[in-house]
C-alpha cells in the first residue's frame, strides 16, 4: 500500500524540499498551497520527473474548513510534516501593535492545531505514524526584533510535546525540527551576500543551511530508525546555536 505524506506549506522552501525528500523515499507526496498555484505545480512536476508521486492541494492551514477538505482528499496519511509558516512581524515591542503580534501567535497555532486535530484520528487507527513540526532555534533565542516570531515558535514546540505526550499511547511519534537561517525565497530579501558571510562565519561548519539540510533530517524521522524518538526537538542550523 502506498505510503501518503501531507506537508503543509510546502510550495517553496523547506516543505517544497520535504515533499521532494519524503517522495524520493517512496511516499506520495501531498503538497499543501495557499496562494502560489505555480509554484506547487512546479514541485509536483519535480518529483513526477524524479520518478516520485504528488499531488497539490490548496488550503490555508489556519481555516478549519480548508483543512477539513484538505484531509479529506488523503485516503490515509501515514506522515504530517507541519511547515506552513506565518510571515512575522519584525520589530521590537514597543512599535508592535497587539493586532500584528496576536495574528502571528495565533496564526502559527492555527496552522498547527487544526491540521493535527484532523489526522490524529487517522494515526490512531493505524496505530502509528509520524508527525513533524518545523520551528525555529528563535524559540530559545531571544532578539530584540523577533518577539513575535519567537513567542509563536515557542508556543508550536510547546504543543508539539503536549502532542507527542497524547499520541504515544497508540504508537505515533511526534518530534520538532528547529531550522536557523535557511536559504530560501522567503528569506532572500534579506540575504544580502554580506549577510551570508556573516552567517556562515557565525556557524560551527562554516556554512548556511539549505532547505534541503531541513529536508533530510525530516525524511529521516518519518522514513528512519528512530521508532523510539519522540518529543526530541532538533535544531538544524550548522552549530550556529554553539557560538555566542
Amino acid at each position: 500500500m502506498e505510503r501518503i505524506a501531507l506537508i503543509t506549506g510546502a510550495g517553496r522552501g523547506i516543505g517544497a524540499a520535504t515533499a521532494r525528500e519524503l517522495a524520493r523515499r517512496g511516499f506520495h507526496a501531498i503538497v499543501n498551497y495557499r496562494t502560489d498555484t505555480a509554484a506547487a505545480a512546479s514541485v509536483v512536476k519535480s518529483i513526477e520527473a524524479a520518478g516520485g508521486t504528488a499531488r497539490a492541494v490548496r488550503a490555508d492551514v489556519r481555516d478549519p474548513g480548508d483543512v477539513a477538505g484538505l484531509v479529506g482528499a488523503c485516503p490515509r496519511v501515514d506522515a504530517l510534516v507541519c511547515n506552513a509558516n506565518i510571515s512575522p512581524p519584525f520589530a521590537p515591542l514597543a512599535e508592535l501593535s497587539w493586532t500584528d503580534f496576536a495574528g502571528k501567535v495565533t496564526g502559527e497555532l492555527a496552522a498547527v492545531f487544526h491540521v493535527t486535530q484532523r489526522v490524529l484520528p487517522l494515526l490512531r487507527e493505524r496505530r502509528g505514524g509520524r508527525i513533524v513540526y518545523v520551528s525555529s532555534v528563535s524559540a530559545g533565542l531571544a532578539r530584540p526584533v523577533a518577539i513575535a516570531h519567537g513567542t509563536a515558535k515557542a508556543a508550536l514546540d510547546s504543543f508539539a510535546r503536549h502532542v507527542a505526550a497524547e499520541a504515544g499511547a497508540w504508537g505515533t511519534t511526534v518530534n520538532v525540527v528547529a531550522p536557523g537561517a535557511v536559504r530560501t525565497e522567503g528569506s532572500a530579501a534579506m540575504r544580502t551576500p554580506e549577510a551570508e558571510r556573516s552567517l556562515a562565519e557565525r556557524s560551527v561548519l562554516g556554512r548556511m543551511t539549505e532547505p534541503e539540510d531541513v529536508a533530510a533530517v525530516i525524511g529521516a524521522l518519518v522514513d528512519g530508525g528512530f521508532g523510539a524518538v519522540t518529543g526530541a526537538h532538533i535544531p538544524v542550523d550548522a552549530g550556529a546555536r554553539l557560538i555566542p
